[in-house]
């Protein structure tokens, strides 16, 4: 099997932009989830989420959308589009690809994952419409919101001729996003894919939907950087985010021609379904068991020889507990896989949180710190003996680690890193 190698990353996140920023914030333990003004939440019981920070409001890492859109063309572009523009350029300049060659773009894959879209331009839309009638639209409205506009700007701003793909399997998507241009590098149709996700939807009717669904953390209004909180007891649902996460996987025969650095190598990759329920995992985790199993079994490892594991986990009560159910059947009660959940930092990024705790998983292989679990004070009792990382970062090298996406519908994926040497 053609073997896959990583050699860039980029991250627009609450926590800030650029990866170094971001992973410098997550070891110091900061959040990124904040209070919403009261115009946007104003019936919604949640009143927090994880928000990217505006380079007014965060001069050394906040988000410039004129870096990477024209003023005229962000009135034609959902925010969504706009953070993933700039998580891709920062992925694509550290992987040093610039293709020249016509055979060279056309061997370039692009796909980018969402699990809502353009929600703000299908709001803006809805309401125009019903205040003033459709006249007002404006024609670029549908390319504004569509999906796969994210993969497909990239893809014009870059000059990419090759598979354009777009996942829109909720959380899991942007997991499965960079499954799929894999597959794409290994079938041979690809020699290198820019992979990852996107998502935008703080709004009114997002947060009040998944509320309504009661999903949403509700008791921490008031201390927002103590709202999510994996794993940890006292935890009432998961903090909505925002941002964009991407990586520029190859072939290794590919980067070493070019003299590409090698970050990590994507040595495994399972995706199933539950067949279960629209949006509730079974109690034993099965789907999330044979998904694991699937992903060491791609690998070529048994679970005794991961070391690390960057968790779904969202801060809901029954989700969280599926997970650590199907890691102990998967690894054992009594496996020295390490285990923490990012989330607690960022919120939960919906269709971009794939690619985001893949990220952490490459940076925690090549720093050999393991990132921490904030507001973990009191584990749950399903963890049992499962060692979760709390608070505080922990020094550790590991040669394998992985990072799991779960969403509606039952969807489960997951991916194996391995660091390279």
């Amino acid at each position: 099997m053609e073997r896959v190698v990583v050699t860039g990353c980029g991250l627009v996140s609450p926590l800030g932009c650029g990866v170094d920023a971001v992973w410098d914030r997550l070891l110091a333990g900061r959040s990124g989830i904040r209070r919403l003004p009261d115009s946007i939440v104003p019936d919604v019981p949640a009143k927090i989420a994880g928000v990217v920070p505006t380079i007014r409001e965060d001069a050394e890492a906040g988000f410039d959308p004129d870096r990477f859109v024209t003023v005229k063309n962000q009135k034609r572009t959902d925010r969504f589009i706009q953070l993933v523009l700039g998580a891709a350029d920062e992925a694509i300049a550290q992987a040093r690809w610039a293709p020249e060659t016509t055979e060279q773009k056309e061997r370039t894959a692009t796909v980018i994952a969402s699990g809502m879209g353009g929600f703000h331009a299908m709001m803006h839309a809805t309401r125009l419409t019903d205040t003033v009638g459709v006249r007002k639209l404006s024609p670029f409205t549908v390319p504004s919101f569509l999906v796969n506009l994210a993969a497909g700007q990239i893809s014009i701003r870059h000059g990419y001729l090759g598979p354009i793909g777009a996942p829109v399997t909720a959380c899991a998507a942007s997991v499965q996003s960079i499954g799929d241009g894999a597959r794409l590098i290994r079938s041979g149709e690809a020699d290198i894919a820019i992979c990852g996700g996107s998502e935008a939807c703080i709004e009114r009717v997002s947060l009040g939907s998944f509320a309504a669904a009661q999903a949403l953390a509700t008791h921490f209004n008031d201390r927002p950087a103590e709202a999510c909180r994996p794993f940890d007891v006292d935890r009432d649902g998961f903090v909505m985010s925002e941002g964009a996460a991407v990586v520029v996987i190859e072939s290794l025969a590919h980067a070493q021609a070019r003299g590409a650095t090698p970050l990590a190598e994507l040595c495994g990759y399972g995706t199933t379904s539950d067949a279960f329920h629209i949006a509730a995992a079974p109690e034993d985790g099965i789907g999330l068991q044979r998904c694991m199993a699937l992903a060491l079994r791609q690998a070529g490892i048994t679970p005794a020889d991961l070391g690390y594991i960057n968790a779904h986990a969202t801060s809901t009560p029954m989700g969280d507990a599926a997970e650590l159910t199907a890691i102990r059947a998967v690894f054992g009660h009594d496996t020295k896989v390490s285990i923490s959940a990012t989330k607690s930092a960022t919120g939960h990024l919906l269709g971009a949180a794939g690619a985001t705790g893949a990220i952490f998983t490459i940076r925690a292989l090549t720093s050999e710190i393991l990132p921490p679990t904030l507001n973990l004070h009191t584990a749950d009792p399903a963890a049992g003996n499962l060692d979760l990382v709390g608070p505080q970062p922990r020094k550790r090298g590991v040669e394998f680690a992985m990072t799991n996406g779960f969403g509606f519908g039952g969807v489960n994926a997951s991916l194996v890193f391995r660091r390279w040497n």
